[in-house]
């Protein structure tokens, strides 16, 4: 896998260069399944597993690039979006000549499924209210994350997906977690994790922020409100972002200037190379 830069208005958009260059945006209208992870479909072509790389794209306000892929799924890493941000900081992200575009939310948008539930709100910059209660040794947590203070990176990227050890069997069976291992996931068993330390205390409700964030990217652009979730997992991140859009009386485009930032520092040769060193540009 590869990132490259993209023109102003671009998007996130994805490249299967094993399939002719064949692209796939990263909006709502190609979401096509959600389980334990996000696919994206256009046309037949399938994208899997898109989540962390969208969190971290938006989390570090890259709004335009061109992720290419020789496979169906996008790496898992080390199960965070860590490595992607330490990727994205080497290469530096240049600010575009052209205003971001967000989605500024004008009046509550909900969706709702039991004790589940998640929705967004009118809100200056853009703000995540989560909670989640999981079985032990979990139990309940919940987080607060401001996007617009530039913690992402610290706060919200090194937070790694988990399980529990007497579901991996049963997952594996039904074809998921094929790629799973204690070296990119938490590993939980009936007294904790068995390949701790934890990154955080709260570290299971931070990476459903990170999911979270992923998810909304579908959106097709940055969010202008504030999102509270409970329990809710990727099929209730994604049936938000379609009913919100369905719904164009409780939004609007809104377009705000981007300041430069010191992640600034690009050199052009590094258009191109693979994920280690990738050149974007965030509008």
């Amino acid at each position: 896998m590869r990132l490259l830069p993209a023109p102003a208005g671009s998007g996130i958009v994805f490249r299967r260069t094993d399939l002719d260059n064949f692209e796939i945006p990263a909006i709502g209208r190609n979401v096509a399944k959600v389980s334990y992870a996000t696919s994206l479909m256009r046309q037949g072509v399938l994208i899997q597993t898109t989540e962390h790389l969208l969190s971290a794209l938006i989390g570090m306000g890259v709004d335009n690039v061109i992720v290419e892929l020789d496979n169906l799924e996008l790496p898992i890493l080390d199960g965070s979006a860590q490595p992607y941000v330490d990727a994205f900081s080497a290469a530096g992200i240049r600010t575009q000549r052209r205003r971001r575009e967000t989605i500024r939310v004008l009046r509550a948008v909900e969706v709702r499924e039991g004790d589940k539930f998640i929705g967004v709100y009118p809100g200056s910059g853009y703000s995540i209210q989560y909670a989640i209660e999981f079985p032990a040794p979990i139990g309940y947590q919940s987080a607060f994350v401001d996007l617009a203070a530039e913690t992402y990176g610290v706060a919200i990227a090194p937070a790694r997906t988990f399980g529990y050890k007497a579901d991996e069997q049963r997952l594996r069976d039904m074809g998921l977690i094929r790629g799973a291992s204690p070296e990119n996931a938490i590993i939980l068993g009936s007294h904790g994790p068995e390949n701790g330390p934890l990154r955080f205390a709260d570290e299971y409700v931070r990476h459903k922020v990170l999911d979270l964030i992923g998810d909304l990217a579908l959106a097709g652009k940055r969010i202008e409100g504030h999102v509270v979730a409970e329990r809710a997992g990727h099929a209730m991140h994604t049936a938000l972002v379609s009913r919100l859009l369905k719904d164009r009386s409780a939004w609007e485009l809104a377009h705000v200037p981007v300041q430069s930032s010191a992640a600034e520092a690009a050199p052009a040769n590094l258009a191109g190379e693979p994920l280690t060193s990738p050149m974007l540009m965030g509008v």
